[in-house]
């Protein structure tokens, strides 16, 4: 542990040094403001003792220029040593940043004991701030953890629905088009029942790892949107870019060539990709551009599977879509 003394009296100055390495803490010393302030931020003692009448500016005025310069959760115990004994000075002392006062002269069984008061205060504090470092870290995890999906390791539906919101209303401000991807695996179910739910959970993993892999940008996500299907936000992008995008994640799928028995569009595991696009407006809301997106992806899979259609604002449904 390391104390800052700052004092003008060369007497009183040694006495007080030589009482801190009695107890084990190393003293740094200064006998004017400017020498102490400039100890204070190359050393960052873990106590100040600091006199009120100083040579040029005094130790009230040192005592607010350390609390400047501390940063954020940073807090330096300091002990005024003064020969004012009003009521009214030992106000001003602690509202200048102090946090005790002692009055001329000090027994030095007094400043031991005092500073090892602040010691006891300075180490609960740290307690503190460590065991909130602990759960601000536990609570950004399990944050993250609840915008995960469990088995694919990629966003989840809730946190879809979180970021489609944010970003047709950020592309709403800045008047630039938000597009969207459906993926459904073709013939999933048929995939399980041939071979086995284990299978399945790799084939969603294997498929989810694939999708995400094609994504550049740090505002575009994918994400599972349940069961076999996934979705893709794609923030100020025009449909001939998530066009382009959707059948580059599709043939991705596609080169994993992962076997599946019982399809009816190929030999291994394929994807039929849904992408709609849209110019955020207050007339409109991204649940229509989810409808159009599955109107899409309903045209892929009805045209025949692993391929990629696409809709528009001026082409969705106000009815509705069908569902496969």
């Amino acid at each position: 542990m390391k104390a800052l003394v700052i004092e003008d009296t060369l007497t009183t100055l040694t006495v007080v040094c030589q009482q801190l390495e009695r107890m084990g803490i190393v003293p740094i010393s200064a006998r004017d403001c400017a020498a102490g302030l400039k100890l204070f931020e190359e050393h960052r003692p873990d106590i100040v003792l600091l006199d009120i009448i100083l040579p040029g500016m005094d130790g009230l005025e040192v005592a607010r220029q350390i609390r400047t310069m501390e940063a954020g959760t940073e807090w330096t115990p300091i002990i005024f040593l003064s020969a004012r004994t009003s009521d009214d000075d030992v106000s001003q002392g602690i509202a200048a940043g102090g946090d005790d006062y002692l009055t001329k002269p000090v027994s030095m069984s007094v400043i031991g004991a005092k500073v090892r008061a602040m010691q006891r205060i300075a180490q609960m504090r740290y307690s503190l701030l460590v065991l909130t470092r602990r759960l601000n870290e536990a609570n950004q995890e399990l944050q993250r953890l609840s915008a995960v999906d469990g088995l694919t390791g990629i966003a989840n539906r809730r946190h879809f629905d979180q970021t489609l919101e944010r970003e047709w209303r950020r592309c709403l401000r800045a008047a630039q088009p938000l597009s969207l991807i459906l993926f459904d695996i073709d013939c999933f179910k048929q995939y399980n029942d041939a071979l086995g739910h284990q299978a399945g959970d790799e084939c969603l993993r294997t498929v989810a790892a694939a999708l995400g892999a094609q994504l550049r940008r740090p505002a575009d996500m994918v994400a599972r949107y349940g069961g076999e299907e996934f979705v893709a936000v794609l923030p100020e992008t025009d449909l001939k870019g998530a066009m382009m995008l959707a059948e580059k994640m599709r043939r991705a799928v596609e080169f994993m060539a992962i076997s599946h028995p019982c399809s009816v569009a190929g030999s291994n595991v394929t994807v039929s990709a849904g992408a709609a696009n849209a110019l955020p407006s207050r007339d409109s809301n991204p649940a229509a551009l989810l409808e159009m997106a599955d109107a899409a992806l309903y045209d892929a899979k009805r045209g025949g599977r692993n391929s990629v259609c696409s809709r528009t604002a001026a082409a969705l449904d106000p009815s509705g879509t069908e569902e496969d």
